[in-house]
């Protein structure tokens, strides 16, 4: 006698789940039947599949080659590039490359390969990853340059930590162990200490008047010089006083020291940040030579003239010029009445194209922009002047119907003016002489006076002496 067949669970059958059982006849239809949108296509075994949870994989660690070149590089300068660097795959406003004084477009040399485009579709929760794209590789450069570090605090430290047990691990922690100790032993860290008290007024509050000083909240100071006598006043003068003196007058001489080389010669190299010791190498030598110069031009001036008893360097410095010019100065160390300076940017600014005197965007009317001086809303239009303004303002007075409403009283004076035309002069009543009035009343008078009387009974008679018809 065989043995007895396994139960389904036991069995080798890989089908063997929920999916190859018979079908349930107490499922409801609702359930059971295949909706249309599930589509036609599934399991014929498994008359439930559509109700099965189905785990899609989303491709969540496909991303873009961040810096991949498409092949060599261009020789020659091509129309539509970026003038900066040469490739086809950006603009010279977003070129990423260093700006050069002479870009790829006019000197055709080290024109850059252009950047792999890569349509990148990603789903909802990849879109939102922060750590997409990150190699974890990457991390192991952090750890060799831990371990490097750690190696030469250990050969710094000698062989007198050595002796001592726990010497090895103190040397190992001496970096740690001060690490949020900064800013001449201040036992808080830089993030703790950069907040605001709650009892100090934020400077942008403590005056909001539109004449006063105004809040950069960029670098967090107050600006505009043209500030009135009130606190946001007094503020800003204490910070034009602070920002003047000490290490930070000498900083603000660095960086715009820098900032003038760049602009005459285009030299980068000696960026503020980027390489402050070329800029203060640089910056030194330039004093240096303009010393030298001065003291030999001096000297040239005592062999001609004669020399004279020299100051002391100190009270040279500090000696003050005659001068026959008035200068007052305000409360914050800045000139009365000097005109200010507008902040430049990097963007093109007060370009004015076809014979327009203001930029797009100087007027707005209708919640639309346009040009402030022909009153255009068509960006690429050519200027009109005045003649555009006075063509804008009937436009405007013939769409809300301002012009009806002026017409209609001038409308009124010329009728009025025609009917008093129209109307012929009356007659003024004829005084009787004395020989009439002995006389009596004639009969042509008689007969005059009873063909231009009224009759009461009458019912034309209230029409008499009017031009308007009976309707």
């Amino acid at each position: 006698m065989p043995p007895p067949p396994p139960p389904p669970s036991r069995r080798n059958d890989s089908k063997a789940s929920a999916a190859s059982k018979e079908e349930n006849i107490y499922i409801p239809s609702f359930i059971s039947k295949r909706p249309f949108y599930a589509g036609e296509e599934g399991d014929a075994t498994d008359y439930l599949e559509h109700q099965r949870l189905h785990k899609t994989k989303d491709d969540q660690t496909k991303w873009y080659d961040r810096g991949k070149k498409l092949g060599p590089a261009a020789t020659k300068y091509r129309k539509g590039a970026c003038e900066n660097c040469g490739a086809m795959t950006h603009k010279a406003k977003d070129c990423l490359s260093r700006p050069r004084a002479k870009g790829a477009k006019w000197t055709g040399k080290d024109i850059q390969a252009d950047e792999v485009i890569q349509d990148v579709e990603l789903g909802w929760d990849a879109k939102r990853d922060r750590w997409n794209g990150y190699d974890p590789k990457e991390y192991r450069r952090v750890v060799e340059r831990y371990n490097q570090m750690d190696e030469l605090r250990a050969q710094l430290a000698g062989p007198k930590d050595k002796e001592d047990g726990d010497g090895e691990e103190e040397s190992k922690d001496a970096g740690e162990k001060y690490a949020e100790e900064s800013d001449m032993g201040r036992h808080q860290s830089t993030a703790t200490r950069q907040l605001r008290i709650r009892e100090d007024t934020a400077k942008y509050l403590l005056n909001l008047d539109l004449e006063s000083a105004k809040y950069d909240p960029k670098t967090r100071t107050m600006v505009d010089a043209g500030a009135t006598s009130d606190k946001a006043a007094a503020l800003f003068a204490e910070e034009g006083f602070l920002r003047a003196s000490g290490d930070a007058a000498e900083f603000e001489k660095a960086q715009k020291y820098a900032w003038e080389k760049q602009e005459k010669s285009g030299d980068t190299s000696q960026h503020m940040q980027a390489n402050p010791t070329a800029g203060e190498y640089y910056r030194k030598k330039e004093r240096e030579e303009a010393e030298r110069k001065r003291a030999e031009r001096q000297k040239l001036l005592a062999e001609k003239y004669g020399e004279t008893p020299e100051m002391p360097a100190a009270l040279r410095e500090a000696a003050v010029t005659e001068s026959e010019q008035f200068v007052e100065y305000d409360e914050s160390g800045l000139i009365k009445g000097a005109p200010k300076v507008a902040a430049k940017s990097k963007y093109a600014e007060d370009v004015y194209i076809n014979n327009h005197t203001s930029v797009w965007g100087s007027w707005w009317s209708n919640f639309k922009w346009g040009y402030a001086c022909c009153h255009s809303f068509i960006k690429n239009s050519y200027c009109t002047g005045e003649e555009g303004k006075k063509a804008w303002e009937a436009s405007e007075k013939q769409r809300t119907g301002a012009n009806l409403i002026e017409e209609a009283p001038a409308q009124e004076e010329v009728v009025e003016e025609k009917a008093d035309e129209a109307e012929p002069p009356k007659q003024t009543a004829k005084k009787r002489t004395v020989e009439e009035m002995r006389d009596g009343v004639s009969e042509a008078e008689l007969d005059e006076y009873r063909r231009k009387r009224t009759a009461a009974d009458d019912p034309m008679a209230k029409f008499l002496g009017k031009d308007e018809l009976a309707r």
